[in-house]
């Protein structure tokens, strides 16, 4: 890219460094910095590091600490409009790659889905989000090597190579278009390959793919943007780290999902009522990028024995749990559902109560319980139940048996 270059605009903002050689082209000048890719002579200097890709992700800048030092000391006043960005003392900061928020704008906007016909949000980043993993924890899949999603939250990460910016797109939409050159980007999508919304229904996946929606469309991505631009200057690794990893991570766990049969192992039966039996079981979901393996849960599978019913009044079932227990707290959390491997019928994925039901649990531990506990027991019940019925919700079997 950097030898076909013809035109003089300066796309790539960069930080050369020089040999320390005679150059057999022309005299080495130590003052002297090109303005453009074109006066830059291969045998003198060196591109040590582009801006839009941040120091902290750089293992060149860290191999080489003297220099990494030099450079974010000489980039305390930024090169384009000669702002101080940083008049203070802390050493995290001093220490941290900073860019100028009036230079490297980050911006907002909106375009269809193609796949809900309804508008989503773009941030529009003046560098590369070199992150593998999404702001809800979970691993980004890689399209190529301009392009990453989250299957769990359909956020896309979309790189333009020519400027190192990223247009972060909340939902699903097949084209990107770079704020800066222009070029717009092909999306390559297949949506049949993203599990969690495709249980192969498609009443069902278009619910899941709603309530996606919906989260991503509360976050305010406009003002988020906007209030990067009242600030002097800003950390790039900090725009994934804190300010949109905050608003993402705690909620978007909430988010029902289809999970295959296959994920569930040691599953036994642990009780049966009058509409349902109860199975426990483990749970390999969602892959830890720390522990470098997928992690266990336990959880409760929710079988109805009337499978008309089930079918004809799932969807239901899913909607009411999402609402109550997305929206309030109390509520045991329904993490998504599956199908069984038989019957090919639809079972709900629960939270697991390790101390089993209110009944049992009074029966072993009654002595053992000061007033202060039970106080808070009914103090808990009563929020549970208030949350339901502020949800227009009535629960129609309430007893101990059902209050975990």
């Amino acid at each position: 890219y950097l030898t076909n270059i013809t035109d003089n605009n300066l796309y790539l903002d960069v930080y050369l460094f020089t040999k320390d050689l005679e150059c057999n082209e022309h005299e080495i000048s130590r003052t002297k910095i090109p303005q453009n890719i074109q006066e830059c002579c291969r045998n003198c200097l060196i591109v040590f590091y582009f801006k839009q890709v941040f120091i902290g992700n750089n293992s060149n800048m860290k191999s080489n600490l003297y220099i990494c030092e030099n450079v974010i000391e000489s980039e305390r006043y930024c090169k384009l409009c000669g702002k101080l960005l940083y008049q203070g003392t802390d050493y995290y900061i001093m220490r941290e790659f900073k860019l100028c928020s009036n230079c490297y704008l980050i911006s907002s906007g909106c375009v269809e889905s193609t796949l809900t016909k309804k508008f989503i949000s773009i941030i529009y980043l003046p560098f590369w989000e070199y992150t593998s993993t999404c702001y809800c924890d979970n691993k980004l899949l890689f399209i190529s090597n301009c392009q990453k999603f989250c299957d769990n939250c359909l956020i896309f990460f979309i790189g333009c190579r020519y400027c190192l910016t990223t247009n972060i797109i909340f939902g699903i939409t097949n084209q990107s278009q770079c704020i800066k050159c222009k070029r717009v980007s092909t999306i390559i999508f297949d949506r049949t390959k993203i599990i969690s919304i495709n249980s192969g229904d498609s009443v069902i996946d278009d619910f899941l793919i709603n309530i996606r929606h919906d989260f991503l469309n509360q976050l305010n991505i406009d003002k988020f943007a906007n209030d990067l631009k009242n600030v002097k200057y800003f950390i790039p690794s900090e725009i994934y780290n804190n300010s949109l990893r905050d608003k993402i991570k705690g909620k978007l766990g909430k988010l029902m999902r289809y999970i295959p049969y296959s994920k569930f192992k040691n599953v036994k039966k642990i009780a049966e009522g009058g509409f349902s039996v109860i199975y426990q079981a483990t749970c390999y979901w969602i892959y830890s990028l720390q522990l470098k393996h997928w992690k266990r849960e336990i959880v409760i599978l929710k079988r109805f024995k009337n499978l008309q019913y089930a079918k004809k009044y799932f969807l239901k079932e899913l909607e009411s749990n999402h609402r109550c227990y997305y929206l309030n707290s109390k509520i045991i959390e329904t993490f998504g559902f599956t199908k069984g491997p038989k019957l090919d019928d639809y079972i709900l994925v629960m939270q697991y109560a390790s101390e089993g039901d209110l009944h049992k649990y009074l029966q072993k531990k009654f002595t053992e319980i000061n007033w202060e506990r039970k106080i808070s027991f009914l103090y808990d019940i009563l929020l549970g139940l208030k949350n339901l019925h502020d949800s227009n919700f009535i629960h129609r079997d309430f007893h101990s048996g059902n209050i975990l």
